[in-house]
């Protein structure tokens, strides 16, 4: 997901009038704009490299298992969409933007650094039958790219013996010769690691170090870009524009080069190089010469300076975060049959509150909606409240980018690049910005035509369209999988095809969101209809972890043991969320035009 800041209609009479030549400019906007792009930019390099390599850290280093490592992504990344509304109040109220932006800065970069001491790799044992064995690691590389000689060999009854796994769960033992020595029935065998306690406490520490300075970092930077123009200054779209490019050129920046250093060098110069963006951010908004010093400024306020408190009381969140991230990997998963309210009970705390919170505040907020407003109030807010709720459908399948499909690429994508190079599985992701930069203008031009010719869609067939189209990259993905050879891995334009069907939906949904909450909430709570939208998409990364669950596949130290098994796992688990998408989105072509009638002229 790229992050798409908002900015005021270019269709604004220009009451500014101001003379080019009489004011320094920088591309003809305001010079600090070149500090908060390059702020902005510096920490989205940051942020998206250190995401790029998180999910193939989990399991490749740290030995985690598939369900735990989507489980603890998920978990992050919700964290990550929920933390900015209190660290958006907290500035408007007390901080000011500038303070709570180099706060935010600071954790991040202290997150990033710890999470680069991760210490050494876990070592992976098979428990068969309550009995553990030892597992052999031949040409281990601890690196997002395996070795290609790598092997993985379990020694029982004295042998060293090969592990596959097979299609019906069952894991065959292979001696020398490849004839089946033993055979595991499905149920009887686990994979497991041993793990260094202080470094996994030293990871979960780091995600919630750069979980707390996000909150304080992500909704301010672009409240100060708006801060530049005064009401009804025509240069805010194109200010907010090239500030988006510098959102993407960070993206683009860090997935490659935190890729390339963790591959080349180790995970350490990867997840290091992300803190030093990180620095580099923090400089920006800091020596800036002068030039920010009437932007992002606190508010007026009688008595002491709240900062040092608030500080401090941020720090003091970390041990929470902690412990959400540390129940979130420990929950067991429900007893088969529990049924939908055994697993809600058995679900970790982060999903407890955050279902909880949404489930709640959303009728609560329409009955409200109808008894204190007026009833084209009342049709308005439902209308965004049902936009709302497949919004949240939309991310999480959309989110499914960070983890099931960068295991994918790893696993079952030939990445080669015409013959001539290849991309490590964490550069895969670069397709959806890359995507992003080219389609953006295309997007614009044909919405632009549509509206001149009054055919433009309406916003809720906008997100049934790319609903159908989250969709429609799944099946694209599982269609090039069938042209798979021996070594069950799909070419890398198929992974390249699904970024670029996704993208396209992206910029059908995305821009649009927080303007239509805007214009669809009742004024004096449209606050807190932005905290439920953000809300929707922290749920939405919340369960994109939970469905990347559904595609874990059995793995030795992170590594498959039966191509064709895992290839199988996630084409089912694609297709299956595919036609989901698919159905949810034609009913939400079908429920446009009552949609449509609710929103009462709203476009």
């Amino acid at each position: 997901m790229v992050d798409t800041p908002t900015a005021d209609s270019p269709r604004e009479p220009d009451i500014t009038h101001i003379n080019p030549a009489a004011e320094r400019t920088w591309f003809g906007h305001p010079r600090p704009l070149f500090w908060l792009f390059g702020t902005e930019m510096w920490e989205r390099f940051g942020y998206y490299g250190m995401r790029a390599l998180l999910t193939l850290y989990l399991t490749k280093h740290f030995v985690l298992g598939d369900r735990a490592s989507t489980g603890l992504y998920g978990g992050y990344t919700a964290l990550v969409y929920l933390t900015p509304l209190v660290g958006g109040l907290l500035a408007d109220q007390y901080l000011g933007s500038k303070r709570a932006v180099r706060f935010g800065a600071l954790m991040m970069a202290v997150g990033y650094f710890t999470l680069a001491f991760g210490g050494a790799p876990a070592k992976p044992y098979q428990v068969i039958d309550g009995q553990r064995y030892e597992v052999v690691v031949e040409n281990f590389r601890d690196a997002p790219t395996s070795d290609p000689n790598e092997a993985r060999h379990l020694i029982y009854g004295g042998e060293k013996l090969t592990m596959r796994g097979n299609g019906d769960g069952s894991l065959s033992l292979l001696a020398a010769n490849g004839q089946e020595a033993h055979r595991v029935a499905a149920g009887h065998f686990s994979e497991q690691a041993e793990h260094n306690p202080l470094m996994l406490m030293v990871l979960l520490i780091a995600l919630s170090l750069v979980s707390v300075g996000n909150g304080f970092f992500k909704p301010n930077i672009s409240t100060m870009v708006g801060e530049l123009y005064q009401q009804g200054d025509r240069r805010r779209d194109a200010g907010f524009t090239i500030f988006y490019m510098g959102i993407n050129t960070g993206s683009i920046l860090g997935q490659f080069l935190c890729a390339a250093f963790a591959d080349t060098i180790g995970w350490p110069a990867g997840l290091g190089l992300a803190g030093v963006a990180m620095l580099i951010s923090y400089a920006m908004i800091s020596f800036h010469g002068g030039r920010l010093d009437a932007y992002g400024n606190p508010p007026q306020r009688e008595g002491r300076d709240p900062a040092l408190i608030i500080y401090v009381l941020a720090i003091l969140a970390v041990p929470l975060f902690y412990f959400l991230f540390q129940n979130l990997m420990t929950t067991e998963k429900a007893a088969p049959g529990a049924g939908f309210i055994g697993y809600l009970a058995t679900l970790p705390l982060m999903g407890q509150l955050l279902f909880g919170t949404f489930i709640v505040s959303v009728p609560a907020i329409l009955v409200w909606s109808f008894v204190k407003g007026s009833r084209k109030e009342g049709e308005m807010m439902l209308a965004a409240m049902v936009l709302i709720v497949f919004n949240v459908v939309f991310w999480t399948l959309f989110e499914q980018a960070g983890s099931s499909l960068t295991l994918f690429a790893d696993r079952n994508t030939d990445r080669s690049v015409f013959g001539l190079f290849s991309l490590s599985a964490p550069q895969t992701q670069n397709f959806n910005p890359l995507s992003i930069v080219l389609l953006a203008p295309v997007m614009s031009a044909l919405w632009g035509w549509l509206a001149r010719r009054g055919w433009e869609p309406s916003i809720p067939i906008k997100f049934s369209v790319a609903l159908m189209g989250v969709g429609a990259g799944f099946l694209f993905l599982v269609w090039g999988s069938t042209f798979v050879g021996p070594d069950y891995k799909v070419g890398l334009w198929w992974l390249a095809g699904l970024y670029v069907i996704h993208s396209a939906a992206e910029l059908c949904i995305s821009p649009v969101g927080l303007s239509m909450i805007t214009k669809l909430s009742i004024a004096r709570v449209v606050g807190l209809m932005m905290g439920v939208w953000f809300l929707s998409i922290s749920v939405a990364q919340y369960v994109a972890g939970v469905v990347a669950q559904f595609a874990s596949v059995e793995t030795v130290g992170g590594q498959v043991t039966n191509l064709k098994v895992s290839l199988d796992t996630y084409t089912h688990t694609f297709t299956t969320i595919a036609l989901v998408a698919i159905g949810l989105g034609v009913v939400l072509f079908l429920l446009s035009w009552p949609l449509k009638k609710w929103m009462h002229g709203v476009q």
